[in-house]
């Protein structure tokens, strides 16, 4: 079977031991997936494996709110960022939560025909672009907003990861993309899909296993402070900023701006703004922000030196995934846990 990793040769994860064994065998109970490759390409840096599936499980499958309703939101957040692995994982996963007639409705193309949901699947896809008229009202309960801002949030980053370091096919010859296939993979998963597992069992990963990530990332946004989405989403920021340590000044400088003033649009094929191979961290950065689906083994090429392993181009790919997410979560409208509540 052909990998499905880009420039990347991730761990096995049967040679995984204390975090990565913790987050397998969650990801296994909670998921449904044991090896799935979204996590597995981030396995030589542990914590920002960890942190990501903290995040993960503790907006989309434990948080606030029906599952059908989160994976409309990330099949348009996913469908924004052009990650045709992801469109077609939430597709399958549709299937899973039981909706058979709307998970093919949206495989066609077609929007939900029911108004609410139609609203949730623009809403995700809105989030990528700052002040989007979808993103108000919420097309969701205010109580649910933390669990649905942090599923959008977990696959902002999510895609741009996979877009990276993954190939476009998530079975074996897009198999996934036959009806049959789609919905006998979304049947096999939907005991799992079906449980509503408690919050915070991510956040154990994150306080012990050596991790000890809560010590220092804080609380996280005020929009979750109340809820398990906070103190993950805080998680996975610091463990990816941790990526901006690869570059030099100038191009963190240069990164800052360049998402300072995004608005949410896919960069043209002759970006200006696009540094060149002569400066690779920032190409490879700035890449992973706003156009991961265009780096090409010549811009990691450029980028390695013996020293810069495969856990190094993980971490500037996270830093670089995450800048955006956190452009795009400061640009979005939303209303506090104690508004909320």
């Amino acid at each position: 079977m052909p990998s499905p990793f880009r420039h990347t040769t991730p761990p096995e994860p049967a040679s995984a031991s204390g975090p990565l064994r913790a987050v397998y065998t969650q990801l296994a109970r909670d998921f449904g997936i044991t090896r799935a490759p979204t996590f597995v390409v981030l396995s030589s840096v542990p914590e920002i494996m960890a942190s990501a599936w903290a995040l993960m499980r503790e907006s989309l499958i434990a948080g606030d709110g029906g599952r059908t309703g989160k994976e409309l939101a990330a099949l348009g957040v996913s469908e924004a960022n052009r990650c045709p692995f992801c469109v077609d994982a939430h597709k399958m996963l549709l299937h899973a939560t039981g909706d058979h007639a709307l998970a093919e409705r949206v495989a066609r193309g077609e929007q939900p025909a029911d108004e609410d949901q139609a609203r949730v699947l623009a809403w995700g896809r809105a989030t990528r672009i700052p002040g989007a008229p979808e993103l108000t009202p919420y097309p969701f309960p205010a109580p649910h907003a933390p669990a649905y801002i942090g599923t959008a949030l977990a696959f902002h980053f999510i895609n741009r990861v996979v877009s990276a370091l993954l190939t476009e096919r998530l079975l074996p010859g897009n198999v996934q993309r036959f009806r049959a296939v789609r919905s006998l993979g979304g049947r096999s998963l939907s005991r799992t899909v079906r449980r509503h597992p408690a919050p915070g069992a991510g956040l154990t990963l994150l306080d012990g296993a050596g991790l000890a990530l809560l010590d220092h990332a804080g609380p996280g946004p005020d929009w979750a402070r109340a809820t398990t989405v906070g103190p993950a989403y805080a998680a996975l920021r610091a463990a990816a900023g941790e990526g901006e340590r690869l570059l030099d000044a100038d191009d963190r400088i240069l990164v800052r701006e360049t998402l300072g003033a995004w608005d949410g649009a896919h960069p043209p094929l002759a970006w200006d703004g696009l540094p060149g191979r002569d400066r690779p961290g920032a190409r490879l950065a700035l890449l992973a922000a706003l156009a991961p689906y265009r780096i090409t083994e010549e811009d990691v090429a450029a980028w390695r030196t013996p020293d810069r392993t495969d856990a190094a181009l993980v971490r500037l790919v996270a830093y670089g995934a995450f800048a955006a997410v956190d452009r795009i979560e400061s640009a979005l409208p939303v209303r506090t846990a104690k508004e909320a509540s």
